[in-house]
């Protein structure tokens, strides 16, 4: 035997001598080369989340290029808030046999609407605790900072974590969050008091809300032709507000600097990602609630504020900049924030 290699036993599989000196010193160098757990999870996230960063991409870029004009978003707003999101709603809550189940319709609507409620509540003192006034940012920056990303990111963490049984219930969860948005929430961000403007809780989401409802509690079934049309135009919801939304920020991402309100973005990062997620959990932990419910409220607790503010401050007369800051900061933070929240609620919730 050549002797320079029987001092190389593996001379022809260096990975494996790689393998062999790491070890002396307790270290594995296959485990090195992978990633972490931590790291896996923000991979994840940012595959699961990228088609909505494309899609604001595409109304940034429409805008960019003229074929999205600002003359055109009056009208495709009105679309979006008057007939798409209806539509969106009814697909979602018509058929729904969880919403049949009395225990699984109460506690996940009302914890839905509650989070909303409590968002938004504790929206409103912090902005008033930074300085924030009415006409100049104070219901914005409520609504927004409240108005968490239950949709966009939560759907598809749900159904790639805990599968179809819990997304049902993130669905009812979802029903008392649109019933918030279009009631309180409307208010809140258009201004006035019930007395004076009772009449807005009326809008076509909120009344395709009631219909659906009662809709599915009677198991009536539309026909085919009509569900198949409901079901066209919800699917345009979502795609056409992510681009309507890319469009109204455009006119933001002329200045970067307008986005960077440390401010702005300080207190509602702390408020949205760091306060709100404990109280949360705690609930999650505490109440006496189903399993799936429990891991909804997990992840719910991690999101950052949705995108949809940004449209809805523009369609009620808002202030869009003060929401896209808000989108922004509290969006760049949980690509870090929401696996570690997510992770943390699992622990802690169902050790």
């Amino acid at each position: 035997m050549n002797r320079s290699s029987a001092r190389r036993p593996c001379a022809g599989r260096p990975g494996v001598e790689r393998r062999t000196a790491w070890s002396r010193f307790g270290f594995d160098a296959a485990a090195l080369s992978r990633p972490t757990a931590p790291v896996r999870e923000i991979l994840n996230l940012l595959g699961i989340i990228l088609p909505v960063f494309l899609l604001i991409g595409v109304g940034v870029a429409l805008r960019r290029l003229r074929w999205l004009t600002p003359e055109a978003d009056p009208s495709l707003l009105r679309i979006s808030v008057n007939l798409l999101f209806p539509c969106l709603i009814f697909q979602a809550v018509v058929g729904n046999a969880a919403l049949r189940e009395p225990g699984n319709l109460v506690w996940p609507a009302l914890l839905g609407f509650g989070s909303m409620g409590l968002g938004w509540l504790a929206g409103w003192w912090t902005a008033r605790a930074i300085g924030l006034e009415r006409g100049r940012g104070l219901r914005t920056f409520a609504f927004t900072v409240g108005f968490y990303n239950y949709g966009y990111m939560a759907i598809p963490l749900v159904k790639a974590q805990f599968g179809p049984g819990t997304l049902g219930v993130l669905f009812v969860f979802n029903t008392g969050i649109e019933m918030a948005i279009w009631t309180v929430g409307i208010l809140l961000l258009a201004g006035g008091s019930l007395r004076q403007d009772w009449r807005k809780i009326f809008n076509a989401p909120a009344v395709s809300l009631v219909l659906a409802v009662a809709l599915n509690a009677l198991q009536a079934t539309p026909p085919a032709p009509v569900r198949a049309t409901v079901d066209w135009l919800a699917g345009c919801a979502v795609p056409l507000g992510l681009v309507l939304i890319g469009a109204v920020l455009d006119e933001h991402l002329h200045d970067l600097r307008s986005l960077l309100a440390p401010r702005i973005v300080g207190a509602a990062t702390l408020l949205r990602l760091g306060v709100l997620p404990v109280v949360f959990l705690a609930a999650a932990k505490w109440l006496p609630v189903s399993t799936e419910l429990k891991q909804v409220i997990i992840v719910q607790a991690a999101m950052p504020a949705g995108v949809f503010p940004i449209v809805l401050a523009r369609h009620y007369g808002g202030q869009p900049l003060t929401a896209a800051q808000i989108v922004v900061g509290t969006t760049l933070a949980a690509l870090v924030l929401i696996p570690l929240w997510i992770s943390f609620g699992l622990a802690w919730v169902a050790p």
